[in-house]
C-alpha cells in the first residue's frame, strides 16, 4: 500500500502565496506521474497541475503562471508552489501519485487540505 500525506494548506490575503506538499510512503518501486487536483464547493474536482517522472509538467489554464509544480524522488514528494492567490482558488486540495505497480500501474489519492483564500 501507498500513502500520501499532503500539508501546507491554510488561510492566505489574496496575492499572497502557499506551498503545498504532498509526500509519498508505502509501497513504492517508482511514481510515474504526481499531480495536484482541487474540488471547490458545489463544483468538480479538477486538474491543478501535473509533472511527470521525466519533469514534464502540465496545468490548468487558470494557474498558469501562478502555479509551480515540482517533485523531488529521493524523498518520493511533490510540491505546489502557489502563488499570486486568488479567492477563486480556494478549495480542497488533493495529491494523486500514479504509481507503477508490477506491469501496471496504481492511483492513490491523499486526503486532502484545504487552501481559503480571502481578505
Amino acid at each position: 500500500q501507498v500513502q500520501l500525506v499532503e500539508s501546507g494548506g491554510g488561510l492566505v490575503q489574496p496575492g499572497g502565496s502557499l506551498r503545498l506538499s504532498c509526500a509519498a510512503s508505502g509501497n513504492i518501486f517508482s511514481i510515474n506521474i504526481m499531480g495536484w487536483f482541487r474540488q471547490a464547493l458545489v463544483k468538480q474536482r479538477e486538474l491543478v497541475a501535473a509533472i511527470s517522472n521525466g519533469g514534464t509538467t502540465n496545468y490548468a489554464d487558470s494557474v498558469k503562471g501562478r502555479f509551480t509544480i515540482s517533485r523531488d524522488d529521493d524523498k518520493n514528494t511533490a510540491y505546489l508552489q502557489m502563488d499570486s492567490l486568488k479567492p477563486e482558488d480556494t478549495a480542497v486540495y488533493y495529491c494523486k501519485a500514479v504509481v507503477v505497480w508490477g506491469l501496471g500501474e496504481r492511483d492513490y489519492w491523499g486526503q486532502g487540505t484545504q487552501v481559503t483564500v480571502r481578505s
